[in-house]
């Protein structure tokens, strides 16, 4: 058996910044190409609707590419650069590995309930459609509802079909500005060289394996796992393997116990150096995916409260984690009031941890550089756990 190889805490937290592309400011350089690096290098980069503060998607490439312009994103999908699917949520991959989605395509057809003769009929004529006009957008399909929705996955029935043929491959996506998706034919949007040879079920296992932890750094086998949940692999017999030939090790770190770690052998002895840069971070990004990574790794207890209960809530409905160096600070609650152009900070909460005035000067300058990227000229702070802190950054933000 090979000894596992021990890290300190702070040694893990610094490869699973480096791998999340947060051990420093433009980590993947800037302009539309490090967008590419940054999804390339992740491998999956998750969207969501949620629209308090910008979305999910932008919001993370913009920690990352601080010039960023939300029309790159649409840029590189029309180039045939990256595309979206699923892994455990539906996001951007880079094209490269667009024969690794054929499995969870294949997987979601599997996995379908049996369908009517009536919604097969309904699919044809879509496709049909679609191969004779080109690309359209669910309101290009007449509302063909018969009842009164129910709610807000209750689809109607031409878009449930577009998106039925969208999960088992039929169409693809392109995300417009704005956010719609537009569907077409695969032909019509692959490039030509793309590779479409369905891997084994081997190479599909192997291939998640090492985008998880290029993504997560140090991980656990569930959170390996996590990323191919929709398609049952034999993913810890491949993990074995990926050790035994040395290309994954096993770690332990200090003061953690219980289940086993891994990270690639790459890592092994990497010299990483954490900045002290503050990035305000989305939920949904890949470093705050997993709430008991953060617990364990950087003894931060984070949870997105918009699925909580108003009651409930500690911190409010969006909180946002806030990162500097490698400790998280605070989060914070916040807003964009598009039609007035305003930032609201609904709340700013500070962790127990120590603040110095050249990081309460990084936090503003975060603060007032997010609230610009969401269209947004003038904030607004409406409170805050520490009310000195509160009163700095509220002198700052207004005398701009």
């Amino acid at each position: 058996m090979k000894k596992k190889n021990t890290l300190t805490k702070l040694q893990a937290r610094k490869i699973i910044l480096h791998a999340a592309g947060l051990s420093k400011r433009a980590q993947f350089g800037k302009g539309k190409e490090a967008v590419y690096k940054f999804i390339e290098h992740l491998g999956f980069v998750q969207i969501d609707t949620i629209y308090v503060v910008e979305r999910a998607h932008h919001h993370a490439i913009v920690a990352r590419v601080p010039d960023y312009k939300p029309e790159w994103l649409e840029q590189l999908q029309a180039d045939g650069r990256i595309f979206e699917f699923w892994t455990y949520a539906t996001g951007y991959i880079p094209m490269n590995d667009f024969r690794f989605s054929l499995p969870v395509k294949e997987s979601f057809s599997a996995r379908r309930k049996a369908v009517s003769q009536t919604e097969v009929n309904l699919m044809k004529k879509v496709l049909d459609r679609i191969g004779r006009e080109g690309p359209l957008r669910a309101r290009d399909f007449e509302n063909d509802r018969v009842v009164k929705s129910t709610g807000w996955w209750d689809w109607r029935p031409s878009k449930l079909a577009l998106e039925r043929l969208h999960l088992d491959g039929s169409l693809m996506t392109i995300r417009k500005k704005d956010f719609q998706k537009v569907y077409d034919l695969p032909e019509n949007i692959l490039p030509g060289d793309v590779d479409l040879a369905k891997p084994t079920d081997e190479d599909y296992a192997q291939h998640v394996i090492r985008r998880s932890l290029k993504a997560l750094g140090v991980a656990y086998f569930k959170e390996i796992a996590y990323s191919t949940r929709f398609v049952k692999t034999a993913l810890k017999k491949e993990l074995e393997k990926l050790v035994a030939s040395g290309e994954v090790c096993e770690v332990e770190v200090e003061g953690l116990q219980g289940a086993a770690l891994y990270m690639l052998s790459s890592y092994k002895g990497k010299k990483i150096a954490v900045s002290n840069e503050v990035f305000i971070l989305s939920p949904f990004d890949v470093l705050n995916v997993f709430r008991h990574r953060l617990r364990n790794f950087f003894d931060f207890d984070y949870q997105v409260e918009c699925f909580v209960p108003a009651p409930k809530r500690k911190y409010g409905y969006f909180s946002l984690p806030i990162l500097s160096g490698d400790t998280f600070v605070a989060r914070m609650d916040s807003k964009a009031d598009r039609k007035t152009r305003t930032f609201i900070i609904n709340n700013l909460h500070f962790e127990s941890v120590k603040l110095t005035n050249p990081m309460v000067k990084k936090i503003t300058d975060a603060i007032e550089t997010f609230a610009k990227f969401n269209q947004c000229d003038t904030i607004v702070v409406k409170k805050s756990n520490n009310a000195a802190v509160l009163k700095t950054i509220r002198k700052a933000v207004s005398e701009k």
